[in-house]
């Protein structure tokens, strides 16, 4: 379960969604529904540096929002190398 959800909206109009603790498939429908009402144009960064656990169906929903142009920052590596090799599967 994801604990917390903390949005940070900087003040150079970039959007900040800082996740911290255990994602599951329900937060990605909330993240979805989230980024959606993201006006278009805005920088999106996902900061994963609070994540502890992720599974597959995160790790896609990561390398989807990264082939919309949302920047994942503070990336652990373990999400980072399973993040890329699901991209180089496409």
């Amino acid at each position: 379960m994801l604990r917390m959800l903390k949005i940070e909206r900087l003040a150079n109009g970039q959007t900040v969604f800082a996740l911290t603790g255990r994602m599951n498939e329900e937060h990605i429908l909330e993240l979805q529904e989230l980024l959606g009402a993201e006006p278009a144009g805005n920088a999106i960064v996902l900061d994963l540096k609070g994540l502890t656990l992720a599974g597959q169906n995160e790790i896609e929903f990561f390398a989807k929002c990264e082939e919309r142009g949302i920047a994942l920052a503070h990336c652990p590596p373990y999400i980072r190398e399973w993040v890329t090799r699901q991209r180089l599967k496409k």
